[in-house]
């Protein structure tokens, strides 16, 4: 029973290319619910199944098998222009030929709109991106962030329920990259339209969305907001592709886990368990050895320290795996700075250490 919350639903979604020994599972038994007016991200590594997944709730591809609900209808079989949802490229496709106006007003038109609500309508669409004075400029006037502005109210322009985004931001520089996050997240909560966003980048997923499906091997690893993702990773993949958590190997003891060169570490587990420790490197704080209080890891040693302007990196051996550290600058725990060859230990914060299946 479709959820009038829902914006879509899949069910058992997959798509397999080829036959036989050649066959390719791209998507395997994706079961997800998308909420209306949520800005909500499909996120992995490259051929992880987040962009055919796209495609299929698009209507560029069809499933293998499964079903897809939009807003409770079931559009198995709908072609891309019947289904109430359009679709941003990363690469705009914008046509090279027309004026910011008609570019924006096109789909207007192939659908036959009296010519004063298309005036109208790009009109409004231009002032929601922030491009009023530019209506008659044609793409190559424009610059990469102003090609996407075209791009999104082109897309937004015939109204959709649901706004599909393929890497939209992909191919501009660092700085206006992120400030497209601001104003996409802006976007989307002024006009209330349900935003599927599809990224590699961590960042962006973290900084944009209400929700976040990682993706890995054509499957949903973990569902949730990104706190939850961050803070609670499900499986090694999770916490090692969102922030780079340290991995550490370890068995469960009757005191905790005890791992290689950093002695009993709190934690709890089946007694014999081969785990996974995943630790975030900002939650561990760096220690000159010797003063060791209960809890405390090492000694280990410091290989290498990276400076970073706002923080400073340290990468330390001595540990089964070598581990990273992330200090701030400045502030009560980035007052102490190390160089290679110093003796050190780690304080993990109350909370920090996740136990992992191996």
């Amino acid at each position: 029973m479709q959820d009038h919350g829902d914006a879509c639903r899949l069910t058992g979604l997959g798509r397999t290319y080829g036959r036989g020994t050649s066959a390719h599972h791209a998507l395997g038994g994706i079961d997800l619910a998308i909420r209306a007016n949520e800005f909500f991200t499909l996120l992995g590594p490259s051929g992880c199944g987040k962009t055919t997944l796209l495609r299929l709730i698009a209507g560029f591809d069809q499933p293998t098998v499964g079903e897809i609900a939009i807003f409770g209808r079931n559009v198995a079989g709908m072609p891309p222009e019947d289904r109430p949802v359009n679709t941003v490229f990363q690469h705009y496709a914008l046509f090279p030929h027309l004026t910011v106006a008609e570019n924006v007003g096109f789909a207007l038109r192939m659908l036959g709109r009296p010519r004063a609500e298309i005036a109208a309508t790009v009109a409004r669409m231009v002032e929601l991106v922030g491009l009023e004075g530019m209506e008659q400029r044609r793409p190559d006037q424009l610059s990469g962030g102003q090609k996407q502005r075209v791009a999104l109210a082109r897309a937004l322009a015939p109204g959709p329920k649901i706004l599909l985004l393929d890497e939209p931001l992909s191919a501009l520089d660092a700085k206006l990259r992120q400030r497209m996050r601001s104003e996409l997240k802006a976007l989307q909560r002024e006009t209330g339209i349900t935003f599927v966003f599809v990224t590699h980048d961590q960042d962006e997923a973290l900084a944009m969305s209400d929700r976040i499906a990682v993706m890995q091997g054509g499957r949903v690893q973990q569902l949730g907001r990104p706190e939850e993702i961050y803070e609670a990773p499900a499986n090694r993949f999770v916490a090692d592709f969102i922030g780079g958590a340290n991995l550490i190997p370890a068995r469960m003891g009757p005191e905790g886990a005890m791992a290689e060169g950093l002695g009993t570490i709190p934690a709890t587990g089946t007694s014999g368990a081969e785990v996974t420790l995943a630790i975030r490197p900002e939650r561990l704080a760096i220690l000159p050895a010797g003063g060791h209080q209960p809890g405390d890891l090492g000694p280990l040693v410091v290989a290498e320290r990276i400076y970073m302007g706002n923080e400073l990196s340290f990468r330390l051996e001595g540990a089964a795996v070598p581990l990273h550290v992330t200090l701030p600058r400045g502030g009560l725990r980035g007052a102490l700075d190390f160089a290679p060859g110093d003796r050190v230990a780690l304080r993990p914060e109350t909370g920090a250490i996740r136990v992992l299946a191996s």
